[in-house]
């Protein structure tokens, strides 16, 4: 709720912006900060209402964020013609403030091994003594290292279609494609990773290898097509990318409270989205640094794929992401097979009191 009364303020406030300053004040301070109170208490919200589903509940919870790229784009463009950049501004103000009623309806919940009291110390109240935990820090370093690639290409697809030689429209189609795939596959992967067929940080390590590759592919479009029959190449790829970009995402949130218990879900959310952010934050710099240096996109997207693989390859290390040859202890009785509000969630993968819990029992 905070957060969305953060948000609300750095749009109003940069809407009577006098100076690039206030712009920076305001919708990088402000309203940044507030979506950081939004989207990490949310998401770990969510873990703590769903148990075998989770996944799925994830996908479905982030589809919007696939989705939006299709229609923000055109409505941004009718409000800036109709109210101008002022008004478009105010009336984003507006609807973020309706943050603050979706965090009211959020239900926070007492589960089974939550601490009864709050953690003291500034190390634990912030969550950072996770990184004692060796599954969890080899998590955050594969998400800072995916996290470098991870959003070049919806920062930069338009602009490299746009260098090799499509219009403004194909090239505001390729982008529109790649978010609509990438949505979809947001659901897929959510029910397949429910399943229990595979574990869970394998999949995640597969998509990751997948997603770090369809980057790959995009850059990869000038060398193999010329530029008058580059487009539907382009386009291909860039589906490609958005169904394993979008399969990746829930896998994100889905494999924290596995990895660190329920009771912390929303500290590790937090911190994960932080140091993501710190990998977002260096990749479309160098990117755009690559192509004034280069004069394309093309050595952007190879360089920002190697980010993606290296944090793909990490996430290897993670507990049950490649097959065992050892079989270990049968799983725990599994939870009911519909969704629904659980008090003690059940996870697949090991939890710090018993390390050798897994679903995976073959090799």
């Amino acid at each position: 709720m905070a957060g969305g009364i953060l948000t609300s303020l750095g749009f109003i406030f940069s809407a009577f912006a006098g100076s690039l300053l206030h712009l920076y004040l305001g919708l990088g301070v402000l309203a940044g900060f507030g979506w950081a109170l939004v989207f990490a208490p949310a998401v770990g919200t969510l873990s703590r209402y769903f148990s075998r589903r989770r996944v799925l509940a994830m996908g479905l919870a982030l589809t919007g964020s696939g989705v939006v790229p299709l229609l923000l784009a055109p409505a941004l463009q009718l409000l800036l013609h109709t109210f101008g950049w002022q008004g478009a501004l105010l009336l984003f103000g507006a609807i973020t403030l309706h943050l603050t009623l979706c965090g009211a309806l959020l239900r926070p919940l007492v589960l089974t091994g939550d601490p009864p009291v709050p953690p003291h110390g500034p190390l634990a109240a912030l969550g950072l003594d996770l990184f004692t935990r060796r599954p969890f820090l080899v998590f955050a370093l594969g998400t800072a290292m995916v996290g470098g690639g991870y959003f070049i290409p919806y920062v930069h697809l338009a602009p490299h279609a746009l260098d090799q030689g499509l219009g403004a429209y194909e090239a505001a189609l390729v982008v529109a494609v790649a978010a609509l795939a990438d949505a979809g596959a947001r659901l897929v992967c959510g029910w397949l990773a429910d399943q229990g067929w595979v574990p869970i940080t394998r999949l995640l390590a597969m998509f990751g290898t997948l997603t770090g590759l369809g980057i790959l592919a995009i850059g990869l479009v000038p060398i193999v097509e010329s530029k008058q029959g580059s487009g539907v190449s382009l386009l291909v790829t860039a589906v490609a990318y958005g169904l394993s970009a979008g399969c990746l995402a829930p896998l994100f949130h889905g494999v924290i409270p596995g990895l660190v218990g329920i009771e912390v879900v929303v500290q590790a959310t937090g911190l994960v989205m932080m140091l993501m952010s710190l990998g977002g934050l260096l990749g479309p710099p160098l990117s755009g640094f690559l192509r004034d240096e280069t004069g394309d996109f093309m050595t952007s997207f190879l360089v920002c794929s190697s980010f993606v693989f290296f944090g793909s390859f990490i996430y290897m290390a993670l507990p049950g992401a490649l097959p065992s040859c050892h079989p270990t202890s049968s799983p725990a009785t599994p939870p009911p097979k519909r969704g629904k509000l659980l008090p003690v969630p059940q996870v697949a993968l090991p939890s710090p009191e018993n390390p050798h819990t897994t679903l995976d029992s073959t090799c």
